[in-house]
């Protein structure tokens, strides 16, 4: 699978050089974008900014602990739906516990298989973001089939450009979770390519007129000052 801009992004935390690198290079092989920290301070900073798809989180972190990081991130409202997938040398029963308990959805002991990490990180992404895998997406009285790249509503086919397929497919795939203009530009245009912020707002714009074409309340909710939510 090759990797290109659009592609789910993981962040992995991990202080450990050697293995943020391999996991680095594995994820990108997989196809997907990785976004990387070494330390609980830096991981919560990224959780707002870049709004990962999943999160592959060490145990032990310097300062804050990957333990304490999983239960931030699901006391936020706006993070707590994101996948963590947690990573600990820890083996015993008690500790896998622990870690479940602070709001992980999975729990991996070291060592472990890269393949097997994989497989974990798209189980995740089949829950939360389906369309990465091809699958129908429904919200409101919008369907959207990613396999054939069709949107449907109330019946009536949409043709919508490029970017304003992505972008509805983003805010689909968190209905009700605001995202920030910064968030959706490095979801939809990718981190490394520059777009002023402004150019949300212009085909946030043209999104609106394509759903409304046939009738229809705006499903598309601004928050002042912050961004966009669908549903």
């Amino acid at each position: 699978m090759t990797q290109n801009s659009h592609s789910p992004a993981v962040l992995i935390v991990e202080d450990d050089k050697n293995q943020l690198e391999l996991l680095e290079s594995s994820i990108k092989m997989h196809g997907f974008t990785p976004i990387c920290a070494m330390c609980g301070e830096e991981a919560m900073e990224l959780v707002q900014e870049a709004a990962p798809d999943v999160v592959v989180l060490d145990w032990m972190l310097p300062g804050i602990s990957g333990l304490e990081v999983c239960r931030r991130i699901r006391a936020n409202k706006l993070t707590r739906t994101i996948p963590v997938i947690m990573l600990s040398a820890r083996t015993i029963e008690e500790d896998r516990i622990s870690g479940l308990k602070s709001g992980a959805d999975d729990y991996v002991t070291k060592p472990f298989s890269i393949e097997e990490l994989m497989e974990r990180v798209r189980a995740c992404l089949r829950r939360t973001m389906p369309t990465a895998v091809g699958e129908i997406i429904e919200c409101c009285d919008i369907k959207l089939d990613a396999e054939k790249y069709r949107v449907y509503r109330g019946g009536n086919q949409l043709h919508l450009g490029s970017t304003e397929y992505r972008l509805l497919a983003t805010l689909m795939e968190k209905p009700g979770r605001v995202l920030t203009r910064d968030q959706l530009l490095d979801r939809v245009w990718g981190r490394r390519i520059f777009v002023e912020t402004r150019t949300v707002d212009v085909h946030i714009a043209r999104l609106r007129k394509s759903l409304c074409k046939f009738g229809g309340v705006d499903p598309i909710r601004t928050v002042r000052g912050v961004g966009y939510s669908i549903g």
